[in-house]
This record gives structure tokens, sequence and C-alpha cells, in this order.
């Protein structure tokens, strides 16, 4: 054996110990997941309906828990348009034979609503028991879920008002949803008649075709599609929830002062996950009054934000319009207090 080989020998038998003793150091560090623990991340339901919790509901206590929870942001009726894409709406009963929405074929669909595009209950099952409400992701249970679903197909009139949902129905209500022949994988973004051969969808070809254009290319670009002015500042300042990497970057929707203001007062990031900007916008009606509107109304009163601090909490109705505020009691005594002072001082 020459030197070199000795010494390398030598000093793996030196260091072997040393890293054998450093992986001891770490032993217990980790473990198997607990079936419990393991139960709770796994909530997702699937069209087959494979991950449905057993539970019912009917369309009477929906409407109540629609009301109560979800009105706010979507109408009374799920008719709303304010913050997002109506609920129901744009199907007809020759839909729901049929299983494909008319309108799309014809091209006069008067607006694109849940209940004309989704395909599969339980994506509105599955979409409802994981993140909403906004302002209390996870709180409803699955008996609240159903019931809530069941005023949604009763909307639709899908199913009748005396209906009640349940894990034991529910396959027979995807035989009358009005889109479930309305999904397609014949594009090339989905595995199409040719994966067995290692293709991909629609027969292989891929959906991306375009060249770059190097000379006399057109310089005209179409803009497809804009966010209304209401809707822009719905979920806050999109800037800065947008990855600060890569060429994507959000557009300034509350405006740069406004936006500096609001982040230098360390507030709007609390009025945007608490779920207040949904509804209100900063100088504009929303769902619920502009805050400008609320500084207006409180101004001069000495006890302004303590009574704020208490309708936050409580909501209410009649005060601005027909709609809703859903209570908030969810939040920290402080959070609110902060909220409202940052509104009263002209959110800024």
């Amino acid at each position: 054996m020459s030197r070199s080989c000795k010494s390398l020998f030598v000093f793996a038998l030196f260091l072997a110990p040393t890293v054998a003793l450093a992986f001891d150091h770490y032993a217990g560090v980790g473990r198997q997941a607990t079936p419990a623990e393991v139960k709770a991340w796994d909530i997702d339901v699937r069209p087959d309906f494979k991950g449905l919790p057993k539970g019912s509901g009917n369309v009477e206590r929906g409407q109540e828990l629609f009301e109560e929870k979800c009105a706010s942001c979507h109408g009374s009726f799920g008719e709303s348009n304010e913050v997002f894409t109506p609920l129901i709406g744009g199907t007809k009963p020759e839909d729901i034979k049929s299983g494909r929405v008319s309108g799309f074929l014809t091209g006069d669909i008067p607006q694109r609503t849940t209940f004309t595009k989704v395909a599969t209950i339980s994506t509105v099952w599955d979409y409802i028991y994981r993140a909403m409400p906004w302002t209390a992701p996870k709180s409803l249970k699955p008996d609240d879920v159903y019931a809530i679903l069941a005023y949604f197909l009763n909307l639709a009139e899908i199913v009748p008002g005396d209906f009640t949902l349940s894990d034991k129905n529910i396959a027979e209500v995807q035989a009358r949803m009005p889109n479930r022949n309305g999904m397609t994988t014949d594009h090339g973004m989905w595995p199409g008649p040719s994966a067995k051969k290692g293709g991909i969808g629609n027969g292989g070809v891929p959906d991306v075709k375009n060249v770059a254009c190097m000379k006399n290319c057109k310089p005209e670009v179409q803009i497809g599609s804009t966010l209304p002015e209401y809707a822009r500042t719905a979920h806050g300042e999109l800037a800065d929830q947008n990855r600060s990497f890569g060429p994507v970057r959000g557009t300034r929707t509350l405006g740069p002062e406004a936006a500096k203001k609001a982040a230098d007062a360390g507030t709007l990031e609390l009025a945007t996950k608490s779920g207040c900007m949904a509804c209100h916008g900063i100088k504009s009606k929303i769902v619920g009054p502009g805050y400008n509107e609320v500084v207006a109304r409180y101004q001069g009163q000495p006890d302004a934000e303590s009574r704020l601090v208490a309708k936050v909490k409580a909501g209410g109705q009649g005060v601005w319009g027909n709609v809703p505020m859903p209570p908030n009691a969810h939040l920290k005594d402080e959070d609110l207090t902060t909220l409202v002072k940052w509104i009263l001082a002209g959110s800024k």
C-alpha cells in the first residue's frame, strides 16, 4: 500500500466514529405522522366522493347559514357581482337533462357563474369546506357545508326546497349537474389518446404553436380583459402580495401613495388578512362602504372608536344597506382596535 493510501485509510478510520457520533446526535429527531395528524390534513374530496365526510343538511338550514356567513360577499341569493362572479344563474332546465350548459354552445350565456362552469359537485363541497367563509376558513362543520350546498342547489333549481343533501344521495345530485358533461381533456395540457405512446393530449400535438417573431412584427397589443375599478381594491394592494422574483409583478391597485401610507401604518396587511378589504375600499364602496364614508359618518363623535369596534366585532345589517356584515369575533380585541383607529385616521 502506498504512503498516500495508508494516510487516507488512517484518516477514514479516524473519521468514521465522528460521522457515527454526528448521526447519533440527531437520533430521535422527526417521527412518523400519526393517523390523526394525517387525517387532519387529508380533507380533499374527489369526484368519486372519496374523502367525503358523513353528514347532511337541508335547504332551510343552508339559507340561514348562508345569510349569516356568506351573503356579505355573495349576496342573499348568490347573485352579487360586486366582489365575486355570481354563484348561481346562467343555466336552464334543459341543461340539467343534457349535462351541458347550452349557453356555452350557442355563445349567448349571460355570465359565467359557479354552476355554469363546475362539472362535479364534489368540487364545490371541497372548496366550501377548505376555504369558506373568507374571514374564517375551515370553520364550517360537514353538516354546515351540506346545508349551504343544498341551498345553492335549490337556487340553481337542481333540487326542491325541501331537499336534504347528504353523503348518501350526493351522487344522485351529481347526475343532475348542469355542466357535468362540459369538461374535456382533448387539449395539449392533459394526457389524451396518445398518452400510452408517450405523447400528450389532443393527439399528441402540443397546444403551444407560436414561433418567435424576429422582424416585421405587429406592434399592437390587444388587452383581453381588465379588472373593474370597483374590484381593484377587493384584495388590498396586489403588488405587495405577488412573488418578488421572476418576470411577473402585481399591479398597483391602491396607488403608490395610498399603498405607502397604509404600509407605513402597518395595518393594510392586517386589514387584508382579516378579510376587510374584500368588502371595503379605502376610497370607494365595494360591498360595504368605503372607509372614507365611514370616516365622514363618525367624524366628530367622541365615542366613535368604541362604537365602531363593537359594530365590527358583532356584525350587523341595515346601517349601510341590506347586505349584512358578518361578525368578526374571531379577531383579537387589539387587532380590532388597531383596524378601527386606522380607518378613523383616514386609512393612512
